[in-house]
């Protein structure tokens, strides 16, 4: 019997699965210690009234046996029509329109991104910005792709254009970006989508944080001519409505995207009724919620709150002098480290002289070396305190 040694290929952890056993090693040696968190992207605010006004009522259906429900609809494909509906009219108020059939609900972002990837052969050439998202890059390895890089820089405001001289057919693009904030505006993503066009690529764009997206800049890739014939969206509740422990999210497969003469869709429609048994229906009803005018109205109070926070850390590293980036249209704040010490370094150095944990840039890629992210997820209170402790020890 052989293994797949693919994996073998992998880091030894996953990145914050180190940063969490360096931290729980600390706190152990020096139980005194209050050290705050702003590394790992959870959510500390709670679920808005109206998404759980939903969730009751959803679980009073479940205790009746006229209203009680058991496997999803379609082969739990679609989703209920409630949550299809509030989804479909959440991209429609942008001016974007989709079938019912075309959105596929999931139990979030991450899992849908790596389960896609059955869709293609395993000789397909992936390319993904570097620094980036773990998950993208790891998921590849374990099925034995080719993955190209496409460098993410100071330079180049984290946000890289394609390059002609690169023969890609799988494209990773995050926008609000996890971990740099950086955001793509149109002009950006139409060059993405006519170079995925030109060279039939398919791009997979990560919007899990497109409820951050403030002003005119796209929050839906959908909104640029031509990314319905080339492009796969995924998106999540878990940082727009706080869903990290509820699990709900969804992905977008449009009927203009084919294959090899083959609907894209329809072959992720038969992934997942073989491989996946759907979400809750009590997790469904929250999240049709969601997008409901007072779930908007309460969870745009949520979004505040974390962007306040955002403000915070920006404003300290101001003060300091310290070259960063996101924050405006992104949860994430992306610091260069001080006095030219390497990530890792600097998280000792955070750890044990101000207690605050962040995330290690060079966890996300080598252009992530000497970088560092901090997250406006805390409580407005510990964010406060952590940016003080920071502000005190760089001084």
């Amino acid at each position: 019997m052989e293994i797949n040694r693919h994996f073998l290929g992998l880091k030894e952890s996953y990145l914050f699965a180190t940063v969490g056993s360096k931290f729980s090693a600390y706190q152990a040696a020096h139980p005194d210690k209050k050290v705050i968190k702003l590394s790992i992207g959870d959510v500390t605010l709670p679920l808005a009234p109206a998404v759980i006004s939903a969730m009751h009522a959803a679980v009073d259906e479940m205790s009746r046996r006229e209203t009680f429900r058991g496997y999803g609809p379609d082969a739990t494909c679609y989703g209920y029509p409630a949550l299809i509906d509030s989804i479909r009219g959440h991209y429609a108020r942008r001016g974007v329109t989709f079938e019912a059939g075309e959105i596929f609900i999931s139990d979030g972002a991450k899992s849908d991104l790596a389960n896609i990837l059955d869709l293609f052969a395993r000789e397909n050439t992936v390319l993904v910005p570097d620094p980036v998202y773990p998950v993208y890059v790891d998921t590849n390895v374990m099925a034995g792709r080719k993955i190209l890089y496409a460098d993410a820089t100071a330079e180049n405001g984290f946000l890289p254009l394609p390059d002609e001289g690169t023969e890609a057919d799988l494209i990773y693009l995050c926008s609000p970006n996890n971990p740099t904030g950086a955001c793509y505006d149109r002009a950006g993503l139409k060059a993405w989508v006519d170079y995925a066009n030109r060279r039939g690529a398919v791009i997979l764009f990560d919007a899990a944080y497109e409820a951050f997206v403030q002003g005119e800049l796209p929050h839906s890739i959908y909104e640029v001519e031509g990314a319905r014939e080339c492009a796969i969206e995924f998106c999540s509740y878990s940082k727009t409505a706080g869903f990290t422990g509820v699990r709900c999210g969804y992905t977008v497969v449009p009927k203009e995207l084919k294959r090899g003469g083959v609907q894209l869709g329809k072959l992720w429609a038969r992934r997942q009724s073989t491989k996946f048994n759907g979400v809750s229906y009590i997790s469904q009803m929250g999240a049709a919620a969601v997008f409901s005018e007072a779930g908007e109205r309460e969870i745009a109070k949520n979004l505040s709150y974390y962007r306040e926070n955002a403000a915070v850390i920006g404003q300290m590293l101001d003060r300091l002098g310290i070259f960063y980036t996101g924050g405006k249209h992104s949860p994430y704040v992306w610091m260069k480290c001080p006095k030219g010490m390497d990530s890792w370094t600097f998280f000792d150095y955070l750890l044990e002289n101000a207690n605050v944990v962040g995330t290690p840039g060079c966890g996300f890629g080598k252009n992530g070396e000497g970088f560092f992210r901090l997250t406006a997820f805390g409580t407005k209170e510990n964010t406060l305190e952590a940016c003080r402790r920071i502000e005190d020890l760089l001084r």
